[in-house]
């Protein structure tokens, strides 16, 4: 399938503290990623309801990702876990109404890992590129 010309809209949610910061490293040593990723800032991902996930794609974004601190390093202890069993829940929700599961990731990565933080975003939009525009567009 050819998606010439197909720059999709990607929504990443972040938290203030590790992903915050590895955005910044990420600029201050220049590193590129694409400009198509729109970030949310919450106060920990811990916070991302299913809701939010959901509302991205039904707003039109072609993909949707979580930054998180790593495993065992979450300033609120373990909201990146709730993050993550958040994210296999909206998983199977969007494999159930057919938007698919393989638009929705979540990354975990450390205050300093800005090449990190925007291989995340090339991954996704990349992964993107290949699946082609949200089927509720």
């Amino acid at each position: 399938m050819s998606n010439n010309g197909f720059e999709p809209e990607i929504t990443g949610f972040m938290c203030i503290y590790c992903a915050d910061m590895s955005a910044d490293t990420a600029g201050a040593l220049r590193v590129q990623y694409p400009a198509n990723v729109k970030l949310v800032k919450l106060p920990c991902t811990g916070k991302t309801d299913i809701r939010y996930i959901l509302k991205a794609f039904e707003e039109g974004a072609d993909g949707v990702y979580i930054v998180a601190c790593p495993i065992g390093n979450c300033h609120h202890v373990r909201g990146n876990e709730r993050a993550l069993r958040r994210v296999n829940k909206a998983k199977e929700i969007l494999d159930e109404i057919g938007i698919g599961s393989q638009r929705l990731d979540i990354f975990f990565v450390s205050g300093g890992q800005g090449e990190t933080f925007a291989q995340a975003a090339r991954t996704m939009t990349e992964r993107i590129k290949e699946l082609g525009p949200n089927p509720l567009r």
